[in-house]
């Protein structure tokens, strides 16, 4: 399978699609009450914290901050939360938000999900989840309510 690669734009300048995409309040909006954990300066480990089958602080997914440079881009790896798979620290993959001015109050966001470990199981499912977390971003970030996700 090809890595994932989306390209949208948002009304919002980039430092706002930055604060919502780091921030608590976006994120708790659009990725299921999780929020991002952790310093965003290359080398520190970030996790998706929230609610979940080990409580309120499950780990969803973790990683590493490779690149981080406000309000550009932001480059990490991930593996999915020790809850979810015994040889989470094996399966990873890289995502990538680049944020570009793209006129008068306009973001061009393209994000890339690749350099999947063989065998991930998550990254069949990636094709079917990014487009739907990416548009819930801009709905948010944009109208202030986030979409709903699939049952």
């Amino acid at each position: 399978m090809d890595d994932f690669s989306m390209t949208l734009y948002l009304a919002a300048d980039p430092e706002r699609v930055w604060a919502a995409i780091t921030g608590d309040e976006g994120n708790r909006a659009v990725m299921w009450g999780s929020v991002l954990r952790g310093t965003l300066a290359p080398g520190e480990r970030i996790e998706y914290v929230g609610p979940g089958e080990d409580g309120d602080e499950t780990v969803h997914v973790y990683g590493e901050v490779l690149e981080a440079e406000a309000p550009r881009r932001l480059r990490v790896t991930e593996h999915p939360g020790p809850t979810y798979r015994d040889d989470h620290a094996e399966l990873t993959s890289r995502m990538t938000w680049d944020l570009e001015p793209a006129g008068d109050g306009l973001t061009r966001l393209t994000f890339t999900n690749d350099r999947w470990s063989d065998d991930n199981p998550a990254r069949g499912h990636s094709v079917g989840t990014w487009p739907h977390v990416l548009s819930s971003w801009k709905s948010w970030i944009e109208t202030g309510r986030a979409l709903p996700f699939p049952a």
